[in-house]
């Protein structure tokens, strides 16, 4: 038996200090995971439990660089995250024993067509092409748990063409990584393979052609992009 049609590959993100790669299944972005940043978009953080999009896995961009602005948009926002790579998974995971199901960590941005999103708010559709457009995830290279351990604090950053947009802190997530791995394996059946976008602190914003975005997070690494 053969494929009817080339088979497409397999994605993969770079794993940091070696020649090895990791093979991406799905990824998982959690929404409003950051008090300021839910305020900033008029949501109320206490209001309700983690909720969680996805992107394709053939959006993300291993190692930024030049990054094609997306066609169908005027408002084009960064939203810089930690990203979490599992190298386990099953369901009900517990909080307790989520992290060793941790392969590593990576900087990635969450590009985010804020028109269409909030076009598709107003009418109660769907955010897919909001969200899950081509390109709209770069990543930086993954830097594994046994050389970073499992950061709950740390600067989270981002600036547009040296100004600073984002500084935020890990510590100001509303739900912790283990939180939120063990809350979503009551939703899917977790894989190896699967990244989670942890959320992003407040400051995000529009982005325009030719912009550059240095992003980074404490003792994970650094990502630059520019749009093009």
């Amino acid at each position: 038996m053969a494929f009817v049609v080339p088979a497409p590959r397999i994605p993969a993100v770079p794993v940091e200090g070696t020649d090895d790669t990791f093979p991406v299944r799905r990824v998982f972005c959690v929404g409003r995971n950051y008090a300021a940043h839910a305020r900033e978009m008029g949501a109320n953080p206490d209001a309700e439990p983690p909720f969680f999009f996805m992107k394709p896995a053939d959006a993300l961009v291993p190692g930024g660089g030049d990054v094609p602005y997306p066609p169908a948009t005027a408002d084009l926002h960064h939203e810089v995250e930690m990203v979490v790579a599992l190298r386990d998974g099953g369901a009900d995971i517990a909080q307790e024993a989520a992290l060793d199901a941790v392969f590593g960590y990576a900087v990635g941005i969450d590009l985010t067509r804020r028109d269409l999103q909030a076009a598709a708010k107003k009418a109660g559709k769907p955010w897919d092409m909001a969200k899950g457009f081509d390109a709209s995830a770069p990543i930086s290279a993954i830097r594994p748990a046994d050389r970073c351990g499992h950061p709950a604090s740390g600067a989270v950053s981002l600036s547009v063409d040296g100004q600073v947009r984002q500084n935020g802190d890990l510590a100001d997530m509303i739900w912790s990584v283990p939180a939120m791995i063990a809350y979503l394996s009551t939703l899917v059946i977790l894989k190896p393979g699967d990244l989670i976008f942890t959320g992003t602190p407040e400051g995000v914003g529009a982005v325009a052609r030719g912009a550059r975005m240095d992003a980074s997070v404490d003792g994970i690494g650094a990502l630059t992009v520019t749009l093009v």
